[in-house]
């Protein structure tokens, strides 16, 4: 699989993951909100506020960081799992 392949599987997939994964923490945020994450939030993803668009900028951030960590990893994977004698 070439590395351009690598990364695109990479970063789909560790985007929707993360994306997912905000959902996941946003509904559990409203059923449950003495548990709430609302401040770890705030650090993590910038922009994000309990508002529509502080909820869809919390959603383009999750994606982005997927992206942001298949761009960096997959590169990094490569090179270093690579035989001895291929580097």
């Amino acid at each position: 699989m070439s590395l351009k392949r690598r990364v695109l599987a990479v970063g789909h997939a560790t985007s929707l993951f993360l994306v997912v994964s905000y959902l996941a923490c946003v509904l559990w945020d409203l059923a449950f909100p003495q548990y709430a994450m609302f401040e770890a939030w705030r650090r993590l993803l910038p922009g994000f506020e309990w508002s529509w668009t502080g909820f869809v900028l919390g959603l383009a951030d999750s994606y982005l960081y997927g992206w942001w960590f298949a761009l960096v990893w997959v590169p990094l994977y490569t090179r270093f799992s690579a035989p001895e004698e291929a580097r």
